[in-house]
Parts: C-alpha cells; sequence; structure tokens
C-alpha cells in the first residue's frame, strides 16, 4: 500500500522546487495533492504530480492573503471532503545587514515566510480540529537555528517558523494533530539561483557547497524524502521537531586536519 494513500494533502509554494518535488512524493505515495502558488507549475515535478494523481488540484495564490488561504480550504474541503497534510513551502529569499535592509524589504520577507505559514494553517486547522487528526509540514531552514552572514531578515523569519512549529505541537497534540518543522540545507531551487546569481556573490556558491560534509548542495527531492516521512503514518510519534536535511552543514566546522588524516 502506497504510504499516503487516501490522503490529501495541501502544499504551498507548490510551483517549483521544494514543494513542486514535495507535491510529486506525496502523489507518487498515493496522495490527493493541492497545489497552491502565485504563478503557474514549472518544470517535471508538478508535472509528474498530476499524472500520478490527475484528479487533484492547484490553485494560484498568495500566502498573504487570508482570503485566498480560507477559499484555499474550502475548495479543497469541496472537493476531496477532508485535509489530512498541510506543508508550508512557500517562501522568498531576503537579508542584508539591518542598518542596510530597508523596512519594505522586512515585512516582505517576514509576511511570506512566517505570517504565510500562520495563515495558511489558520485556515486548515478547523477541519483538522473538527477530525481530530492531521500533519502540518512547515519548511523553516538551517538558517532558523543558526546564525549565516547577511541573513538577517530570513534568519529572523525562519527562526520564527521554528518557535511556531514547537508552539503548535503543544497546543494541537491533544487534539490528534502533528506539527514538525524541516530545516532544509542549501537546496539547489529557483529560489537558490536567484540569490546566487545577484552581482559579487556568484563566487561564494562553491565554499557555500563544500560547507555542507557531504561537499555539495542539496536536491529538492531530498528534503520531499523527508517530508513525505513526516506526512506518513510512519512519523505517527513525531511532533515539535525540526528535521534538519543539510548534507551535514550544522555538523560542525572543517580545518584541513581531515587532509591530514587522509580523510580530505
Amino acid at each position: 500500500m502506497a504510504r499516503l494513500e487516501g490522503k490529501v494533502c495541501i502544499v504551498t509554494g507548490a510551483a517549483s522546487g521544494i514543494g513542486a518535488a514535495s507535491a510529486r512524493r506525496f502523489a507518487e505515495e498515493g496522495a490527493t495533492v493541492v497545489g497552491f502558488d502565485l504563478g503557474e507549475p514549472v518544470g517535471d515535478d508538478w508535472k509528474k504530480a498530476a499524472e500520478a494523481a490527475p484528479g487533484d488540484l492547484y490553485l494560484q495564490g498568495d500566502v498573504r492573503d487570508e482570503a485566498a488561504l480560507a477559499d484555499l480550504a474550502a475548495q479543497t474541503l469541496e472537493r476531496f471532503g477532508r485535509i489530512d497534510v498541510l506543508m508550508n513551502a512557500a517562501g522568498v529569499a531576503g537579508g542584508g545587514p539591518v542598518h542596510l535592509l530597508d523596512a519594505e524589504g522586512w515585512d516582505q520577507c517576514m509576511d511570506i515566510n512566517l505570517k504565510g505559514t500562520y495563515l495558511a494553517c489558520k485556515a486548515v486547522l478547523p477541519n483538522m480540529l473538527e477530525r481530530q487528526a492531521g500533519s502540518v509540514i512547515n519548511v523553516a531552514s538551517i538558517e532558523g537555528i543558526e546564525g549565516f552572514e547577511g541573513g538577517s531578515v530570513y534568519n529572523a523569519s525562519k527562526g520564527g517558523v521554528v518557535l511556531l512549529t514547537k508552539n503548535m505541537a503543544m497546543d494541537y497534540g491533544r487534539k490528534g494533530i502533528r506539527v514538525n518543522a524541516i530545516c532544509p540545507g542549501f537546496i539547489e531551487t529557483p529560489l537558490l539561483a536567484s540569490v546566487f546569481g545577484m552581482e559579487g556573490i556568484g563566487h561564494i556558491a562553491d565554499a557555500i557547497a563544500k560547507a555542507h560534509q557531504l561537499g555539495r548542495f542539496g536536491q529538492p527531492v531530498e528534503i520531499a524524502n523527508g517530508a513525505l516521512f513526516l506526512a506518513s503514518e510512519e512519523a505517527s510519534f513525531v511532533s515539535g521537531h525540526s528535521l534538519v536535511i543539510d548534507g551535514g552543514f550544522t555538523a560542525g566546522h572543517r580545518f584541513g586536519l581531515n587532509e591530514l588524516m587522509g580523510l580530505g
């Protein structure tokens, strides 16, 4: 039996990157998938998700729009009758030192990454509470659990997601709702490409890739596999956890000693 057979899963940020890869993996494992994003789906992941589950639904909208998210939940319930899983994968980059960061940039990053997560959760929780069951998966970041130079507002927004996750796990655990976060390392997505495409930053990409102990960036499907676990009944005793999937980025620091020991 497929691991998500019979489950209805909403994925925000489903048009590309981690969201699209997760939609595809959920569909491959038998889920009905409802995607939500600002733009049309791009790339093969959502196409293959739709092929795996042709009756699924994709809606365009902004996670900052509470009415749009309420409509997302309403349409999902009207068509499929339930919401089993919410994955909050919508997000944007942002940063710079605080004294150079304008308030508009701060607000945009916080509103999409943190407030958007809150609003999406708010939209689906009534059905989960009614059914006394559900799994919420919030995409945070390793930058939500440790600092990263120039991260400022991005780190703050993702740190907020981590703590929101813990609080929601406490608030809703006795109602049968599990709430967890995923903290990816640097993953090869259009979002990462946009950051490294900025003037003067491209040369840093190689150093950041090597800072992962596996020596490379991650792939969206590697995060989607973690999301699949959290969405499934295999994670039935997992709640309030921040699952780090980062190729060893947060394991520690390398200074060249391994090369001296023949482990470089």
